[in-house]
């Protein structure tokens, strides 16, 4: 039988220390959370929000069960994150339609030539400039990460997910994936390559890859959304090809 009796609190001390001691970890996570769109936020407001997960993981944790309190502290600081921005519905109206206005461009240009439209044609469908579309694609990458369900138009979030989230790693599905998406990667341009690479292969914060590419983090965060865009095409193309 599992002993169900919840492990003592720690004391003041303890408490304090270990909070001290995953800082580090919460500024790394609002430190990979882009800005584009979020109203009037800044990241000092994100950072407030994420020390209330953190020092509610502080409270919760309970060592003997094993988990390690980064690990547990990780989901605390994400979750309280992400429920704040959702209470305050922070996408601005006209980026909501913006957003609405790719999704429907990629479902017309989709059906209209068999294959999801790239961010340039997306833009001369609909007469924008191309950033207009960066924009776009990063407020709805945003969205989708809070779980906004208005805003989060299926198709335009379905080709801005992580294309290899629904392959299980070491899986023969995840290797065939891997060499698709490691070839999807290279064929990227120099830009969009570069931040993929600095994001996931090296794991920095957007304002490092920011002052690798000498732009602004909403850049580096709209540069991020086109390239998981291109990823997700390129991937559905070779997997739907014949």
């Amino acid at each position: 039988m599992v002993d169900a009796t919840p492990c003592a609190p720690l004391d003041a001390d303890a408490r304090e220390a270990l909070i001290l001691e995953h800082v580090p970890l919460l500024r790394h996570i609002v430190g990979r959370i882009g800005f584009e769109g979020r109203g009037g936020l800044d990241r000092d407001d994100i950072y407030g929000f994420g020390m209330l997960g953190l020092i509610a993981a502080a409270d919760a944790w309970d060592p003997s069960r094993g988990l390690k309190f980064s690990t547990f502290a990780y989901t605390k600081i994400r979750g309280a994150i992400l429920d704040e921005l959702r209470r305050l519905d922070f996408l601005p109206r006209g980026r909501r339609e913006r957003v609405r206005g790719v999704d429907q461009a990629i479902r017309e240009l989709e059906q209209q030539n068999g294959s999801p439209p790239s961010p340039e044609e997306i833009a001369e469908h609909l007469g924008v400039d191309p950033r207009e579309v960066d924009e776009a694609l990063a407020s709805a990458r945003q969205a989708a990460e809070v779980s906004i369900d208005d805003e989060a138009t299926s198709r335009v979030v379905g080709m801005l997910s992580d294309p290899t989230s629904q392959s299980p790693v070491g899986s023969a599905e995840w290797e065939e994936t891997r060499e698709l998406l490691t070839e999807a990667i290279q064929s990227l341009p120099e830009q969009e390559q570069t931040v993929i690479t600095l994001y996931y292969g090296e794991e920095l914060l957007l304002k490092e890859i920011s002052d690798v590419l000498g732009v602004s983090e909403s850049r580096v965060s709209q540069i991020h959304g086109r390239a998981l865009y291109r990823l997700n095409r390129s991937l559905g193309e070779v997997i739907d090809s014949p």
